[in-house]
């Protein structure tokens, strides 16, 4: 049995940035799946708040250099990767100095929510799927963590559906309770937009909110996740009705690794 590809994507990972539950999860998970023989790459967005020098982060240069567009503006990736103490397992960090340079994570010192989220999560979304190409590495699923992540499973199915590195690729969304009330301005859909990327494709993200972005990663997930017992009920209502495919695995479960593990091997069979 040739092994599975798994590339998880999050906005935190233990030990380099806890924002939420997802942190550990992230930490748990992929050696679970790597110590069940899945190849395993994961990406993360390197916010200013990870320390690179303690975090013993440093550039891919290979990697890096891609100018990523969100709307009419081009911005420039770099890629990052450390390593994760005591586990053999690769985390790679995409940066943007306009984007990610910043003490804090989605809320300024003040505590409000950023308003370019929404471009830093575009700019996330599609920096992912280049890098990927760039290093040439085919997942057979990309994981998808959190609503930063929901606009990757709408990209795999219309810009990179024909392209050799994602063909065959399918994609998981879990869907936590990290609802936020911000509300973007209405130019989001075409800051989204890329290639083969209509309108009517980005029709859940008109709403501009936390909402819309759990429609879009419901909309275009082949499978789609519920990760917490005590689901938001508004949240719980939209991915009944929204998402074909939904599992429940609660990350306080004991056998949630081993639910994981099912899904993986059912969405990509032998």
């Amino acid at each position: 049995m040739r092994k599975l590809r798994i590339l998880y994507v999050a906005s935190e990972i233990n030990p380099f940035l806890q924002v939420s539950e997802v942190a550990d999860f992230l930490r748990k998970l992929p050696q679970a799946m790597q110590e069940k023989g899945m190849e395993i790459r994961i990406l993360i967005p390197r916010f200013g708040s990870i320390n690179e020098r303690k975090n013993r982060l440093h550039e891919v240069v290979r990697l890096s250099g891609i100018n990523i567009t969100v709307g009419e503006d081009e911005k420039p990736l770099i890629i990052k990767v450390a390593s994760i103490p005591s586990a053999k397992l690769q985390v790679y960090f995409l940066d943007n100095e306009d984007y990610f340079n910043r003490k804090y994570v989605f809320l300024d010192k003040e505590g409000s929510f950023y308003d370019d989220n929404d471009e830093r999560t575009i700019f996330f979304c599609k920096g992912v799927l280049e890098t990927v190409k760039k290093l040439g590495w085919a997942p057979d699923i990309v994981h998808c963590t959190d609503w930063m992540t929901a606009l990757i499973p709408l990209y795999l199915k219309t810009t990179y559906k024909n392209d050799p590195v994602f063909k065959d690729t399918k994609s998981v969304f879990t869907v936590y309770n990290n609802v936020f009330e911000h509300k973007f301005d209405e130019d989001i859909v075409e800051k989204a937009k890329s290639m083969d990327v209509s309108d009517e494709n980005l029709a859940n993200l008109r709403s501009a909110d936390f909402e819309g972005f759990i429609k879009i990663g419901c909309q275009y997930a082949d499978s789609v996740v519920k990760a917490n017992e005590d689901m938001n009920e508004n949240l719980s209502k939209l991915l009944n009705e929204i998402a074909a495919n939904t599992i429940d695995a609660n990350i306080e479960d004991d056998d949630v690794t081993e639910t994981y593990f099912n899904l993986y091997t059912e969405l990509v069979p032998e």
